[in-house]
């Protein structure tokens, strides 16, 4: 008996070898040469963007996409696209890379931060770094209009004259961060607030409509921004590093699909962060799915005619 249960165990062990073996990211099984591999991350613009471009293929060429989502973090979509599980990333963003995929310091200037990773992608992995989309999301000191209007401000340097009075509400990793974190703002901007409040990012936005915080850090292309009539504080010191977002694709796929470049250069430069907050708050908000507002996105602006 004890035999027999030995050989059961072995055989479904090299039957779940061989199933495992045979297929790489969920979703994928099947896919053919003439199938292109779109990776969105768990996020909703991720999910939008991505929709956006698999759309655009389908229309603009003969080729068929694939949607692999949820790659949970920058690290899973980057070895995604070595292991070619995936053929275009979404989308890919400026800071994040240069100093996690890259290893090097912080760039504050945007423009100098985009030739980098684009240099380094082209020389490390043979991969072609899109110009931007055109919007940046990162974080973001957030007001409500009706309380910058009160106390005269438009800058993150504005908050200086009455910090000590203000509450302020952070995503709870933020206060500890490295670099960019409290303790680094504190040494640019050269003031604290009165009170900090750690929270879920998610929570922040309601905190502050509500009147609960004067101000909060925000990520800049949240569709509560807009929905809420937030008032994103313009980081006049450039504290915080740029992450404009791009595609990315590798030369290969580009050779073997060379259509796909035209393709992708239709929608850089096409979309601002006021426009991203926008069509997340579609999803976020009024509960849309990604690719209905995707398809919405490219009928208004024409790009189906």
């Amino acid at each position: 008996m004890k035999t027999k249960k030995i050989k059961w165990l072995g055989a479904f062990a090299l039957v779940f070898v061989l199933l495992l073996g045979g297929c790489s990211l969920p979703g994928l099984g099947g896919a053919s040469d003439d199938t292109i591999k779109i990776g969105a991350q768990s996020m909703t613009e991720s999910e939008i963007v991505a929709n956006m471009i698999a759309q655009l293929i389908e229309h603009d060429t003969d080729l068929n996409t694939a949607l692999v989502k949820n790659l949970g973090s920058n690290y899973v979509q980057h070895q995604a696209m070595l292991g070619g599980d995936i053929d275009i990333s979404a989308t890919r963003y400026s800071g994040t890379d240069l100093t996690s995929t890259l290893g090097k310091e912080a760039e504050k200037n945007p423009k100098k931060a985009l030739n980098i990773v684009q240099n380094e992608f082209e020389k490390r992995f043979s991969y072609k770094w899109f110009d931007s989309y055109g919007f940046d999301n990162t974080y973001a000191f957030t007001v409500t209009k009706k309380f910058a209007e009160k106390e005269h401000i438009s800058t993150v340097s504005d908050l200086k004259k009455n910090a000590s009075e203000y509450k302020l509400g952070v995503d709870n990793a933020w206060l500890k961060r490295k670099g960019d974190g409290y303790k680094g703002f504190v040494s640019t901007y050269g003031f604290e607030f009165g009170t900090t409040y750690p929270m879920q990012i998610g929570l922040v936005y309601d905190a502050v409509k509500n009147g609960k915080m004067d101000a909060v850090l925000a990520y800049s292309t949240d569709g509560r921004i807009k929905a809420y009539d937030l008032k994103i504080l313009k980081d006049d010191k450039r504290f915080f590093p740029p992450y404009d977002c791009s595609p990315v694709i590798p030369e290969k796929v580009l050779k073997e699909h060379p259509e796909l470049e035209g393709v992708i250069n239709k929608l850089i430069g096409q979309i601002d962060t006021e426009t991203m907050q926008e069509l997340n708050y579609e999803v976020d908000g009024k509960l849309k799915e990604p690719s209905v507002v995707a398809k919405e996105f490219l009928e208004k602006h024409h790009y189906f005619d």
